[in-house]
């Protein structure tokens, strides 16, 4: 050790009680403030309404994707044999649904009403997605039987969750202020 060194000590208790890390401890308190790192603030999040717009703009693509949604689970509960695009047709709008759901999802509101909102639009976009299933499932079973074909002919849409996504979709569509 040389002359006039102070040896290597650990800080203070005080500066270590009162959170200060080790290296700031060794500086004078007087130019703490020019060396302390500075804290960031949060980031400011959506406003409501902008929150709003793109909740109802989502909305508006998924209730415009369940006209052709619909048509498909109706095809597969027609009388007689199952169209062959019926199948295609089904897939193309699971894959359409499933990523308007993610989308839904992934918009990460908030506000405690929109939130709500979003989460029972995603529950009635998850029964859209499971009805476009079922109907393949009884459409294209491998082993047909007289009950899977009575199940299948009572399919004819979406039915009910569809009219109730248009409706939480015309619902959040009127609080939208004025532009």
């Amino acid at each position: 050790m040389r002359t006039g060194t102070v040896p290597d000590a650990p800080a203070p208790r005080a500066a270590r009680r009162a959170g200060v890390p080790r290296w700031l401890a060794a500086v004078p308190p007087l130019l703490r403030p020019l060396v302390r790192p500075r804290r960031r603030r949060a980031p400011v999040g959506p406003s409501r309404s902008d929150q709003l717009r793109a909740l109802v703009a989502v909305l508006d693509e998924a209730v415009a994707a369940q006209r052709p949604a619909d048509e498909a689970v109706a095809a597969c509960g027609e009388p007689g044999p199952v169209a062959r695009g019926a199948a295609r047709d089904c897939g193309l709008q699971s894959i359409s649904l499933h990523r308007l759901r993610a989308r839904l999802l992934d918009l990460g509101t908030t506000d405690p009403d929109l939130a709500a909102a979003q989460a029972r639009a995603g529950r009635l976009l998850a029964y859209d997605l499971w009805m476009l299933r079922a109907s393949m499932n009884l459409a294209f079973t491998t082993r047909p039987v007289d009950r899977t074909e009575a199940a299948r002919l009572r399919v004819n849409g979406l039915g009910r969750p569809a009219d109730d996504l248009r409706e939480l979709r015309d619902a959040l569509r009127a609080e939208l202020p004025e532009a």
